[in-house]
């Protein structure tokens, strides 16, 4: 087990060590896995190609670690806790031993159709124990897992299948996701017809037991694919570098980008991250509402808490169904002692009122969590108080999909909490804040960009297939560091306080959506000539999407043409991405350059029309008045 600092000399003395003495840091931790040869070097690094290497030469399994490792000391303890999208469903439970059964027999499955080291794999599936299962099973015998959130549309779908080039997809026939039943195998089935020509297997989890369309050749039955396989799968050897997942993550362009994760690094990161920022003790259960889909489910779900030996839970649900008790009905019930979800989720609680949280027993838990956007400080206070009972330490954490784990983060009853910062940086996270010039900001309570300027163990390594486009992304904007794409803020005592994003990618309920990818769905729309989409305050989501759109001549019936503008972008990507407000405009403010000032729409989207700065120089400043006036009247 990795180290866990118990006090605030522990973070001091942790912080200041992982600083000056990185390669003997993280050394230290690595050793408290099982490696089948040790590395030759612990890091190799430099930021210009990018080229970060860790544990280079070391063999190992991230399964081994996971599941075998736990056999003698764990083996009949709890590994994981599934809970049904139904308030009367039947939960299950799985040991460690339990649970290594599965895994193995899933590879074996695996591996009777071809899948071998190096292939990737789809997943897009529920919340559902198999998910796990399959992940693990994935990284047992080599294979690359790539898990696109089952909310994607076929198009989106297929555009990641494509990318990553997947030999097999692994679905369900539908999903329960609160009152809903949603035909996922349909949506793959249509994904397949966009050209997925590599795809040579869809496997199919047989999860409500409706009928869907067959198709001979290509599809099969999970419990055919393990029906008749042995109960252990000998783990692949695994470089450390070696890739363990690819996760596509929303851009500036229309184009998402594969972030790839591998073995080493991330197993060691995730590991101690997780049992640091939520100080997890032997007997605790441990419950992340995520969905795997995201990297959160990966790092906080899955991998974090099974090298660590802890009890995980998944909820294939939603917070509320069948009302806005279901997490508290949960929490009571299994005694959970860590809880971690999305301030969205937070949000939408607090609207449905205080009765729903009084009245269950929340006494068990020690630490609650926040992820995936900053929160707000009437959130922070609400959880803290209804839900926290005055008591309960907040870890809001921040970290990304590109980062594989938590980077900055209060440390529960080490380090103290301020609302809404995110706090201090993890050891390993040499954070700094940079003007638009690169110039490193000193000075505290001054807002700057982002950035981290040494390699930490989950760091990404590359975005798949396009090395150009990672260093582009993440490592151009100034010499020798990772610029994370967030401003922030930092007060006089060293805490982080996350402002959000300064490039085109909007965080809508802890998701990263891309504008460009937007645009281009609606632009799919008959009848669109041109669109322009911004951030905007949501009191639920935090971001809502706002999307000037310009048409071909004038619309007869506007409310239709706006649904039918959200339904192409449903579609297109996904309900997550469907605009909240749409707006038909004659034209879209634009530099002589024919340049969209995104800065003038962000003013106007956000209400604050007062002060839109100089506008004279425009190709159009005319327009600027008939955008505000429509706006006003919204």
């Amino acid at each position: 087990m990795v180290d866990q600092m118990k006090t605030l000399d522990d973070y001091k003395k942790a912080y200041k060590n992982s600083v000056e003495n990185p390669k003997d840091f993280w050394g230290k931790q690595a050793e408290n896995f099982v490696w089948y040869k040790k590395w030759d070097n612990v890091l190799d690094w430099n930021f210009n190609e990018p080229n970060v290497k860790w544990f280079e030469g070391g063999k190992l399994n991230i399964t081994e670690n996971c599941l075998d490792r736990h056999l003698d000391s764990r083996g009949d303890k709890t590994a994981l806790i599934w809970v049904s999208n139904e308030l009367d469903g039947e939960d299950k439970k799985y040991t460690y031993r339990e649970l290594h059964t599965e895994v193995n027999r899933f590879a074996n499955g695996l591996k009777s159709k071809g899948i071998k080291k190096g292939d990737r794999v789809v997943f897009y599936m529920p919340m559902v124990p198999e998910l796990m299962i399959g992940m693990l099973a994935c990284a047992r015998i080599g294979a690359i897992h790539s898990i696109v959130f089952a909310g994607f549309s076929s198009q989106a779908l297929a555009d990641r299948v494509q990318d990553a080039e997947a030999k097999m997809i692994i679905c369900s026939d539908f999903n329960n996701r609160g009152a809903k039943k949603i035909p996922v195998k349909a949506v793959v089935d249509n994904a397949i017809k966009m050209g997925c020509t590599s795809v040579e297997t869809v496997v199919v989890h047989k999860n409500t037991g409706a009928e869907v369309e067959w198709n001979e050749n290509l599809d099969i039955y999970l419990h055919d694919l393990t029906a008749n396989v042995d109960d252990y799968c000998k783990p692949e050897e695994m470089d450390a570098e070696d890739p363990l997942f690819i996760l596509y993550t929303s851009g500036s362009t229309g184009k998402p980008k594969g972030v790839v994760h591998t073995t080493g690094g991330y197993m060691v990161y995730t590991a101690y991250t997780f049992k640091n920022v939520f100080q997890y003790q032997e007997d605790d259960i441990y419950w992340c509402t995520a969905d795997i889909g995201w990297i959160t489910g990966h790092s906080y779900i899955t991998y974090g808490p099974l090298l660590e030996g802890a009890t995980t839970m998944m909820f294939e649900g939603v917070p509320t169904y069948p009302d806005a008790g279901r997490f508290w009905e949960i929490v009571q019930k299994y005694k959970v002692n860590q809880f971690y979800t999305a301030p969205t989720a937070i949000r939408a609680l607090m609207a449905k009122g205080d009765d729903f949280v009084d009245k269950y027993d929340l006494s068990s838990l020690k630490v609650l969590g926040t992820v995936g956007e900053p929160i707000n400080e009437e959130a922070w206070i609400w959880y803290f108080e209804k839900v926290g009972r005055r008591s309960i330490p907040i870890v809001d954490t921040w970290w990304q999909t590109e980062t594989g784990g938590i980077m900055i983060s209060p440390l529960p009853l080490i380090t103290d909490m301020r609302p809404t910062f995110a706090s201090y940086p993890l050891p390993g996270i040499q954070t700094i804040l940079v003007d638009t010039e690169g110039n490193t900001i000193e000075e505290n309570e001054v807002e700057g960009l982002l950035c981290v300027k040494h390699p930490w163990p989950g760091i990404l390594r590359t975005t798949w297939g396009d090395h150009k486009r990672c260093k582009q992304t993440y490592f151009s904007a100034f010499p020798e560091l990772y610029f994370t794409g967030d401003a922030a803020r930092r007060d006089e005592d060293g805490r982080y306080r996350i402002i959000g994003r300064v490039d085109d990618v909007l965080n809508v309920s802890g998701h990263r959506i891309g504008t460009a990818e937007v645009e281009n769905a609606i632009n799919e729309t008959p009848g669109v000539v041109e669109s322009a989409v911004v951030g905007y305050p949501h009191d639920i989501k935090g971001q809502g999407i706002y999307a000037f759109v310009i048409t071909k001549g004038k619309i007869s019936d506007e409310a239709e043409f706006k649904k039918l503008v959200a339904n192409t972008v449903r579609t297109e990507i996904g309900p997550i991405a469907k605009p909240d407000i749409i707006q038909l405009v004659s034209g879209l403010p634009k530099t002589r350059s024919g340049k969209i000032m995104r800065r003038i729409l962000r003013k106007i989207a956000t209400g604050d029309m007062s002060n839109l700065g100089d506008i004279s120089t425009l190709l159009n400043p005319e327009i600027v008045e008939e955008i505000k006036r429509k706006a006003k009247n919204k």
